[in-house]
């Protein structure tokens, strides 16, 4: 079942953040215990059901603070990911030019 969604405006386009999405959702368990369906929920946030299975998954069980520090350590997670690569090249890179001048 496709689910339409009016035209979105530009500003409207914007990516929640992990403490947007978790208030969204306890909106959403408020709604669905009144009966309301999940469909039409996602229709109103102009959401769609998989993105709002979605942050079910990852965001369910937290609460606000502890969403907003799932998405710092996500960032740091990346930036020390980073890096490590940057160190790994550049040992690489030495060990290539030791090579060389032995």
């Amino acid at each position: 079942m496709r689910v339409e969604h009016p035209k979105k405006e530009p500003n409207s386009m914007n990516r929640k953040k992990p403490e947007q999405i978790v208030k969204l959702l306890r909106k959403a368990d408020e709604e669905m215990a009144k009966g309301k369906a999940v469909e039409d929920f996602c229709r109103e946030e102009q959401i769609s059901p998989a993105t709002y299975y979605r942050w079910q998954r990852k965001y369910g069980n937290l609460q606000v603070e502890d969403a907003k520090r799932l998405k710092a350590l996500e960032v740091e997670n990346a930036k020390l990911k980073r890096l490590v690569a940057e160190v790994l090249l550049a040992n690489e890179a030495i060990q290539e030019f030791l090579e060389k001048k032995v």
